[in-house]
């Protein structure tokens, strides 16, 4: 038997990948024209190559990964649920860890309710009932057919316009490219979607005023101004679609895929007042800024905000398996009840809703988040790369530096004024972000927007290093050079 060396395992291992897999969000005719790095295994804040080579995951494997790679607490925990079952349905059954976690997050969600007490706000309903499904997408779109059938159920079918945020994203399947529907992605599906009402979201980077500001989003008065506006037009917005509005949905804080884009202070309490006082659910996209990442457990809470519906997946299960979870409050839940024949059931389902893997991974994720202190680690790392981050001001290419928690985008332009974008061909993003590569680190762009989101509980000295080598890769890259 002939032992292969790394080099050939992984040429034999590319050649199999660009006979037969087709990557997500990746440009394959460029892709089979590389040589991939391949990932083997992971340790801590690391992944390593089938070459042996160690690289900071400077992503979080998709922005889900909260404790690092191979942890033992949720190693183990896994291992203990396969010694009793690894999957069962939940379609006229119960699942003991999925019970156990269902609860677990609906203590947790009472973080909501403290939030708005710590403000003296009026008290809201609290989010009290967990459905479960597999990807961020499948949990906003059972949001939106809660939202709709709870009016349907109420007596009022009428009630089916969702306003959403220019800019949002929230996912790739039918419903949630509807409501977070973006030119660049979704363009070839667009006949499919549903209408939505897109109100404008506050971004700071666009407005007409930022072009001669340096680092627009540290212009305070600028954000303000740009968050005022923006509720005024929302305000507008359900006035003029008024009953026939069934939720509004939102990404609190942060709307990630738009580039790191973050909202004033003061924007998502806004939004949830205007709500409230018309009796329109909010729901909350919190997929990709829940579990800390910004610096509180939900997002939400930074600005007192509950939701009626919240959306969670992504570091649900700490970014060890496929999961997600749609809350809602008692009165959402209720509408759907009723005798069988009048068929108030929410016709809604997945195969693996509620894995058992993946909530005992989820039960030991939020035990390490409470027992390690994981949001104030986030809030530690946060000012680090802050701090770090601002050596970038006075670089040529880099036109603004947006971050809320370890959620970081940065801007590069082919000038900062008045600020002119690079043309998109030479993609300057995507080889900035490879350039920091054979340094070790993997980090993805958006656009010409280099992304940030390292694991919320990286160690400090992991997080500097990191750092080091974005900064790094950064001053030395030859814009001119590349763009040409």
């Amino acid at each position: 038997m002939t032992t292969e060396t790394p080099s050939q395992r992984t040429a034999r291992l590319a050649a199999l990948d660009h006979e037969h897999v087709w990557h997500p969000f990746t440009p394959m005719r460029q892709w089979r024209q590389s040589e991939p790095i391949i990932i083997d295994a992971a340790e801590g804040d690391e992944l390593i190559d089938t070459m042996g080579r160690r690289y900071i995951d400077g992503v979080s494997s998709l922005w889900c990964n909260v404790h690092g790679h191979r942890v033992p607490e949720i190693d183990a925990a896994i291992r203990a649920q396969l010694d009793r079952v690894a999957h069962s349905t939940l379609l006229g059954l119960g699942s003991t860890p999925s019970i156990e976690f269902a609860a677990r997050l609906v203590q947790a969600a009472q973080s909501l309710a403290q939030s708005r007490e710590s403000r003296r706000l009026p008290p809201r309903p609290p989010l009290t009932r967990v459905f479960y499904s597999d990807s961020g997408a499948t949990a906003t779109e059972l949001a939106i057919k809660m939202a709709v059938g709870f009016h349907h159920h109420s007596g009022r079918p009428q009630r089916t316009t969702i306003i959403a945020f220019r800019g949002a994203y929230h996912g790739d399947t039918v419903g949630a490219m509807s409501v977070g529907y973006c030119e660049t992605f979704h363009r070839p599906f667009e006949t499919l979607t549903f209408r939505t009402v897109f109100s404008p979201a506050p971004d700071v980077t666009s407005a007409p005023e930022a072009q001669d500001i340096d680092w627009p989003w540290h212009d305070e008065a600028l954000r303000r101004v740009g968050r005022d506006r923006c509720l005024a037009q929302f305000d507008e917005a359900l006035d003029a679609h008024g009953d026939t509005v069934a939720a509004v949905m939102i990404e609190p804080l942060v709307q990630g895929a738009a580039g790191m884009v973050t909202h004033p202070e003061g924007f998502l309490s806004g939004v949830a007042q205007l709500c409230a006082a018309r009796g329109v659910p909010l729901i909350a996209d919190e997929v990709a800024v829940g579990f800390c990442r910004t610096g509180t457990l939900f997002a939400c809470e930074q600005e007192g905000a509950v939701p009626d519906i919240l959306c969670l997946a992504k570091g649900i299960s700490g970014g060890y398996l496929p999961l997600a979870a749609t809350l809602c409050t008692d009165r959402i839940e209720q509408a759907f009840e009723g005798e069988p024949w009048e068929h108030k059931t929410l016709y809604h389902g997945h195969t693996y809703t509620g894995n058992a893997l993946a909530c005992a991974a989820a039960l030991t994720n939020l035990d390490l988040i409470e027992r390690r202190g994981t949001c104030a680690a986030v809030q530690r790392n946060a000012a680090i790369m802050a701090e770090a981050l601002g050596e970038l001001r006075d670089h040529p290419h880099v036109g603004d530096v947006r971050q809320r928690g370890v959620m970081a985008g940065i801007d590069l332009v082919a000038s900062r004024r008045p600020r002119r974008a690079f043309d998109v061909k030479p993609r300057l993003g995507h080889a900035v972000c490879a350039a920091a590569r054979p340094r070790g680190l993997i980090i993805r762009p958006l656009g010409d927007t280099v992304i940030l989101n390292p694991i919320p509980a990286m160690r400090a000295d992991t997080l500097e290093r990191m750092m080091r080598i974005v900064i790094g890769t950064i001053r030395s890259f030859d814009f001119e050079a590349a763009r040409c």
